[in-house]
């Protein structure tokens, strides 16, 4: 632990500004999640996605449970908003299902770059819960948004799927859950959101995996370890960020997950994106980018 202790002032260090970390902890972030997703895609074949966050949940709650130990943190159970922290997790549970059951039906590239619409979906909350004032060229910005969502979705066309909705709802949650966990993080400590993380999935998921569990055989054992590794890492890394910095400072890197997705699907699973998706990413990042700048 003291050498991770020591990891984390010298990354500080390099950085001059809280927004600076911010960025380095996102973007390591969005790597963590893109590698969890490459990985997700293979077992959602062979396993259900309950059984999937089980085991996820399990190492969240497993590094919480490290950080608090590290940081001397022997309240990190204690929450100032019990019932923030709950929504909070249900829409982690909820964006992190309907992500999984994407990668089931569609390629990683397909399903990052129309859940790339999240940055934009986070504006549109915050204008809905946070009472914000968004001027005419911001409602413009969101248009063309939706705009590069439906160039790649193509509805009302013969080549559009109605499984590309899936993570069309889990960007709608991860916008929820971003905004909530922005406010959460002016409460909680860290440690304290992942372990509520951790205990809420434990309990749901390991409920419902009494009906779906799957034994797992030893040559899929190092891809749950990684999946697990990667969530708690990630979701971590992202609350950290959070805390560091307003969404508008994070979200931007948020299109980070287009290109990973694009690099990750074809090494290893050969995935190719059409001409569609790519120009759709291109105008959703746009957007995105546009409207977190002026907002």
């Amino acid at each position: 632990m003291a050498y991770l202790n020591q990891y984390l002032i010298l990354l500080s260090s390099l950085f001059k500004s809280k927004e600076s970390v911010a960025i380095a902890f996102a973007i390591a972030a969005y790597l963590s999640f893109s590698l969890l997703d490459s990985i997700q895609k293979n077992l959602i074949i062979y396993f259900a996605a309950f059984q999937l966050l089980f085991i996820k949940y399990i190492f969240t709650l497993s590094l919480s449970l490290i950080e608090a130990i590290r940081k001397r943190n022997s309240k990190f159970y204690v929450t100032r908003n019990i019932k923030l922290q709950l929504l909070r997790c249900m829409l982690s549970i909820l964006e992190s299902g309907f992500f999984v059951l994407a990668f089931r039906y569609l390629s990683l590239a397909d399903a990052h770059t129309i859940g790339a619409s999240t940055p934009i979906i986070v504006v549109i909350f915050s204008i809905l819960f946070l009472k914000e004032k968004v001027s005419p060229k911001i409602w413009v910005a969101i248009f063309i948004g939706f705009l590069g969502v439906l160039v790649i979705m193509r509805p009302g066309l013969s080549v559009f799927d109605t499984k590309s909705l899936i993570p069309l709802a889990a960007a709608f949650f991860l916008g929820l859950y971003q905004v909530v966990t922005r406010k959460v993080s002016e409460l909680d400590q860290n440690e304290t959101s992942l372990f509520y993380n951790g205990i809420t999935g434990i309990s749901l998921m390991g409920f419902l995996c009494i009906f779906y569990w799957k034994p797992i055989s030893i040559e899929f054992m190092p891809f749950f370890i990684g999946i697990g590794f990667f969530y708690s890492l990630a979701v971590y890394l992202q609350i950290i960020a959070l805390s560091k910095a307003g969404a508008s400072v994070v979200q931007p890197f948020h299109y980070t997950l287009i290109f990973w997705a694009i690099i990750f699907g074809y090494l290893f699973y050969n995935d190719i994106p059409d001409l569609f998706t790519i120009l759709g990413g291109i105008i959703i990042a746009s957007s995105g980018i546009y409207i977190l700048k002026n907002n």
